[in-house]
């Protein structure tokens, strides 16, 4: 029977997936992303639009795109509309501490998903203080009955979080106050269904040039993760889109002097044909496992880092190699075109 035991250790470690991942896909209400559902609606097995908005008082707002919903309904595509804060965490916290509207929101949510036949929503709220911790858990596992008791689900996106605390450095330190320390993986995974961990921006606007979601860094949160989540509830976030770093004006509104270094979102299509006009050499770094570029414009590097078809299908390999129930990937529009060679068509 030692072929038993070794398939069992085979499963245990995450070596075999037993089905096809499931690949979410975000949706954004521009015409480019929407152009892309369009295009490959048949190789996207969850849709997250972000149609959604929530107050401080729990008036929830906004409504579906008639033309996605309808090719969804077509195609059988469960569609679960983001939901996001619309009054800054200042205003999330009020959300979090007040019974009333906590409720209010949980029923606009449950009409709205009966309305129009989504299955279910998902919480895409971000910039909160670690102190509203279990505030927020408590609010997934509320909201999260009240959905299944009438059939819907509740999938949630978090910030990674590994090694589980603050770290040593004042930007660790101030990352985990605001954006990583309010997620509770365990509670959150005991009452979701799905956890969407959002492993992209390692750099940013914040930081220095680098990847966008270097491979190291990738799987330390995973692995972290993978310490409190089942991985059948687990889903790996892989940016689509990239950074573009390069100096600011350094002077401010008012008039006064500093350091102004800038960081811009930018799609595969406007990264590949910036690469071309400025005749920069695209590299590949074997280690972060991400394609990145730099040229010179008025004598001063820019940097630009760029997840690509190559990045994507080995985040996708990990996908399958660790058995997550699937990925998640920002944004729909900002792929490069390739991307959608690495992906089977969904059965339904």
């Amino acid at each position: 029977m030692k072929w038993l035991a070794l398939l069992a250790a085979v499963f245990a470690c995450g070596a075999v997936s037993a089905k096809q991942p499931d690949a979410l896909f975000y949706l954004m209400g521009s015409s480019k992303s929407v152009s892309s559902f369009a295009a490959h609606v048949d190789k996207i097995g969850l849709l997250v639009p972000t149609w959604y908005g929530v107050d401080n008082q729990g008036l929830v707002n906004g409504g579906p795109n008639q033309y996605v919903l309808s090719i969804a309904k077509q195609h059988r595509l469960p569609v679960e509309p983001i939901i996001s804060m619309t009054a800054g965490r200042n205003g999330f916290h009020a959300l979090l501490h007040d019974e009333t509207a906590k409720q209010h929101m949980i029923a606009s949510m449950l009409q709205q998903a009966e309305q129009y036949g989504y299955a279910g929503f998902q919480f895409d709220f971000e910039n909160i203080s670690w102190t509203d911790r279990d505030a927020y858990s408590l609010l997934v596992k509320q909201t999260a009955e009240a959905l299944h008791q009438h059939g819907f689900k509740l999938s949630i996106a978090v910030v990674p979080n590994a090694p589980g605390h603050a770290g040593e450095g004042r930007f660790s330190k101030w990352m985990w106050r605001y954006w990583r320390g309010a997620y509770d993986l365990a509670a959150l995974s005991q009452y979701a269904d799905l956890i969407c961990l959002m492993t992209y921006d390692q750099h940013t606007r914040w930081t220095t040039p680098g990847p966008v979601d270097g491979m190291p860094w990738v799987l330390n949160h995973l692995k972290y993760a993978l310490t409190v989540v089942p991985r059948e509830k687990l889903s790996l976030g892989i940016a689509l889109y990239g950074y573009h770093w390069y100096t600011g004006d350094p002077v401010r509104d008012d008039g006064t002097e500093a350091s102004n270094i800038k960081a811009d979102y930018i799609d595969a299509d406007e990264s590949i044909l910036l690469a071309q006009e400025q005749q920069a050499t695209v590299q590949w770094d074997p280690v972060e496992h991400e394609s990145w570029y730099y040229f010179y414009r008025d004598d001063m590097r820019e940097w630009v880092f760029m997840p690509d078809a190559h990045g994507f299908r080995d985040r996708y390999a990990l996908v399958k190699q660790y058995g997550l129930e699937g990925f998640c990937s920002w944004v729909l529009g900002a792929e490069d075109p390739k991307v959608w060679d690495e992906l089977p068509v969904v059965q339904r």
